[in-house]
């Protein structure tokens, strides 16, 4: 493969493969990236914080690392969402070989809040990008970081990457540590990124599209879906059908709740362990923290011990039967968002759609193969059982294929002038 001209246009996979045989040099990939973050972030306002001359010096040291020692991911670029310090995952990328680009990307306060940084969508700087990782999505979307880390306690990763038109994982509970992260609510919290040892039980194994099966769900909340998540949902029933893929349209039994009862135990139960993440904050300087996250400190008293175990518990039978459900078939279908990104910064929209998938604990991935009434991408997810990311990720590209092909969705290359590497 010949190196293309710039390179920030490059996937993480293209990179690492022009980056092992020589074809480039990291710190040649690094100053691609920062010219076409110097030419955009005026209107897309992804980063909060980067530090230019650190970036360089590090592109510079893995360059001088022995062909030998190199790591298996070494010189791709991923970037950090909000980490002031070394976390686990940043770590764990870091000693593969990865170039982290070390900044601090921009996010609501604690990813909790509905509003915040100005950073906008790519595809129209009218328009959010959706949070609470913003800044991830809409930096990877606008091509100036092929991959970036974020956590998703309700929709923070699954939501923009559907407003932003980039595929996501949110990988298992608890299958990547989030030590040095700050988490809202453990039941909830997961972190996520591209490349991690995940294990399946089971090794998974190749399925043909013609072999597959789709469950597609579209939940206790659909009604509240928009026109244009329902418009994808039934083009991609359609599409799948057509490449000889068995759909069904199922839905959860009746025990397992409408969206009243689910809504309620979600809050319960967030609420009682967000209080104890920001009671430090809280306590030291209540002033400083916005008035939804104070609320959240002050309020969750409302709820007795008893009612925290009831939704617990309750929730953990939940996760068994979604288990039960994701195992009769190769994948589930389920809406990413409830429409196309909307006009304004202030709102970034509703994650009801995810808090859901969020709280089962299981893997999801979105698809952006749709757009929507006003040319907005719109994705949806796949979904499979507990510990089963790696079978997720092999199936999502079999069956994100047709999907991508067929969508409607077509992925351009932004226009953009092209300064030279002594620019930067």
């Amino acid at each position: 493969m010949r190196a293309p001209n710039p390179l920030y246009i490059l996937t993480a996979s293209q990179a690492l493969d022009l980056l092992k045989n020589n074809t480039i040099t990291v710190e040649e990939y690094a100053r691609s990236l920062l010219c076409r973050i110097r030419e955009r972030d005026d209107i897309v306002n992804a980063w909060a914080y980067l530090d230019v001359e650190l970036i360089l010096k590090q592109a510079q040291a893995l360059d001088q690392i022995p062909q030998h020692k190199r790591g298996p991911l070494h010189g791709i670029a991923i970037g950090v969402k909000d980490s002031g310090f070394n976390s686990s995952a940043v770590a764990i990328l870091r000693a593969a070989g990865a170039f982290i680009l070390v900044c601090r990307r921009t996010t609501t306060e604690f990813t909790v809040t509905n509003s915040g940084p100005e950073t906008t969508n790519p595809h129209d700087s009218n328009r959010t990008p959706g949070g609470s990782s913003c800044g991830s999505a809409a930096a990877v979307a606008d091509f100036q970081v092929p991959l970036s880390l974020g956590g998703q306690t309700g929709g923070s990763l699954i939501r923009p990457a559907s407003f932003t038109g980039v595929f996501a994982l949110k990988p298992n509970h608890n299958a990547i540590s989030t030590e040095g992260q700050k988490t809202i609510s453990p039941t909830f919290d997961t972190l996520v990124a591209d490349v991690f040892g995940l294990q399946d039980d089971e090794a998974p194994r190749d399925i043909a599209l013609t072999d597959a099966s789709v469950g597609l769900i579209e939940s206790p909340m659909w009604h509240r879906a928009g026109t244009g998540i329902i418009a994808a949902m039934r083009e991609a029933a359609i599409i799948l059908e057509n490449s000889g893929v068995k759909v069904d349209r199922i839905s959860f039994q009746s025990s397992f709740g409408d969206e009243e009862t689910i809504r309620r135990r979600q809050k319960v139960i967030m609420s009682g362990e967000a209080r104890i993440a920001f009671l430090r904050e809280y306590r030291i300087d209540k002033t400083k923290l916005d008035p939804t996250i104070c609320e959240l400190v002050v309020n969750s008293s409302g709820f007795t011990h008893r009612e925290k175990i009831q939704a617990l518990d309750e929730y953990a039978s939940m996760r068994a039967m979604a288990d039960s459900l994701a195992a009769k078939y190769s994948v589930i279908v389920t809406p990413s968002a409830v429409d196309e990104a909307p006009l304004g910064l202030e709102d970034m929209s509703s994650a009801t759609f995810n808090t859901l998938w969020t709280g089962l604990h299981i893997p999801v991935i979105n698809v952006p193969a749709f757009v929507g009434a006003h040319g907005m991408p719109i994705g949806i997810s796949l979904v499979a059982g507990r510990f089963c990311d790696q079978h997720l990720l092999r199936i999502g590209k079999v069956i994100s294929e047709p999907l991508m092909a067929k969508g409607g969705r077509q992925v351009e290359r932004m226009e953009t002038h092209i300064c030279t590497l002594s620019q930067i």
